[in-house]
């Protein structure tokens, strides 16, 4: 019975050299830099590592680190939280309109406050504008300036509205001639316009920024064939929130017609006009199914605010990560974190500890939900990738220059459940390149596990 034992033993050692082996090979065989690589993979049930590659070593997680943000975000919040905007009346016959930073919240919105103001025959003397929800700042630390044109980065504050991004439309005239730029809704941009119309060959746009003239210029050249559409982020969320709500008040014929002012919410003598809220769920689906920054970024300071009963700041928020990594029992001191999307350069994650993190975070009575909340291939950022592993992978992905990664959970072929984290940092290797030996790494797991 011993040797039964004894030989069942060795082919269990033997089947884990094998395999990890196999992975290790595949990744050799792609023709990437080992060093540059980062694995680990473990067993959910047991927590023991099944293969580990450069895994203490410190790297750039991109957006997977919105796994670990949004989770300690939800878990201070709570998953039943809304964002809720207040109009509210004093007894001056003021208005103070208090601002959560809500990320859902648009000009729609706006209009409806408004309108009830209007509709209770409000003539407000002063129109206060309460944005002591978060601090100042607009960006997250190491956020890169040739980005601020970048849609999927815009900035975020107390004055989200419409995801903070404008719609820039170019409408080809006659072949040769100027195109026709516009803006809507209207915000104050200058455009040096170089633009032709060309009807014989593809759209082909440009947008670059002349900060060294003003901060609102933009060179634009290139052609365009037919209506051309780009999202653009705003350059100042609080002026055009103004603008926004200067049009609904103009639209709602209310009668003010002097500037916004900003002032605390008194404690005392105000009476709510309206308001608006919205749901935190598809907040978070945003985040872990499309990444989308905004609502990570936000959602991190708005839990910070919370956390801390005071301002929502980097520093509030980070306060309220550490106490929830502390609370699930993980270690961070391997880790740096500055942001809540992934989106600086500064982070720094190891593979050994974010698989440290799925596996707690697996323990979770509310596991299921966070795993199917993840996108599995074909969906979300996984749209296009890892088809072979429909409903056995459930995971993020994060993309930055030089890096790539993808973090979650795979069912293997046998039917356990690993965590894992792949972070693949090399300038060498073409970012499709990355994403493939992702996908023969996942493979081999799925195969062999």
């Amino acid at each position: 019975m011993r040797k039964i034992i004894a030989l069942l033993f060795t082919l269990f050692i033997t089947t884990g050299i094998v395999n990890a082996e196999s992975i290790t090979k595949t990744i050799v065989s792609t023709g990437a830099n080992k060093s540059s690589v980062s694995v680990s993979v473990k067993d959910i049930n047991t927590g023991n590592t099944v293969y580990s590659l450069n895994s203490k070593t410190p790297m750039i997680p991109a957006s997977t680190l919105k796994l670990i943000t949004t989770s300690a975000s939800v878990d201070t919040l709570g998953s039943d939280f809304k964002y809720v905007t207040t109009l509210y009346k004093s007894t001056n016959n003021d208005l103070y309109l208090k601002l959560s930073g809500d990320p859902l919240l648009s000009s729609s919105d706006l209009s409806q406050l408004v309108a009830s103001a209007k509709l209770k025959n409000i003539e407000p003397k002063t129109f206060y504008i309460d944005d002591k929800v978060f601090d100042c700042v607009e960006w997250g630390e190491g956020w890169q300036w040739d980005d601020e044109m970048n849609p999927l980065m815009p900035k975020f504050s107390a004055y989200n509205l419409d995801k903070n991004l404008l719609k820039i439309e170019i409408n080809p005239t006659s072949d040769k001639r100027p195109a026709v730029i516009s803006v809507k809704p209207f915000y104050p941009l200058t455009f040096i316009n170089l633009l032709t119309t060309d009807s014989t060959v593809p759209t082909n746009v440009k947008f670059e920024k002349n900060n060294d003239i003003a901060s609102n210029l933009i060179n634009v050249s290139g052609t365009v064939a037919k209506l051309h559409t780009v999202m653009m982020p705003v350059t100042n969320p609080k002026m055009n929130f103004s603008l926004r709500l200067e049009s609904a008040i103009r639209n709602k014929k209310l009668e003010y017609f002097a500037p916004f002012k900003n002032a605390k919410l008194p404690e005392k003598n105000v009476y709510v006009v309206d308001f608006v809220e919205h749901e935190i769920e598809p907040i978070i689906s945003g985040i872990l199914k499309n990444s989308n920054n905004l609502y990570a970024e936000t959602l991190f300071k708005t839990a910070g605010a919370v956390f801390s009963g005071s301002v929502g700041s980097r520093e509030t928020s980070l306060d309220m990560l550490n106490n929830y990594l502390s609370k699930i029992g993980v270690n961070s001191e391997d880790i740096k974190v500055v942001d809540g999307s992934g989106v600086s350069k500064n982070n720094l994650v190891t593979t050994d500890f974010m698989s440290d993190f799925l596996v707690m975070k697996s323990k979770d009575d509310n596991f299921d939900s966070f795993k199917t909340m993840l996108p599995t291939s074909g969906e979300g950022t996984l749209k296009d990738r890892m088809l072979y592993f429909k409903n056995n992978l459930y995971a993020k992905t994060g993309t930055l220059s030089d890096t790539s990664s993808i973090a979650g959970y795979i069912t293997s072929r046998r039917g356990k459940v690993y965590a894992f984290d792949i972070m693949i940092h090399d300038a060498k290797t073409s970012p499709s390149d990355k994403k493939f030996i992702e996908e023969q790494i996942l493979r081999n797991i799925y195969v062999n596990y």
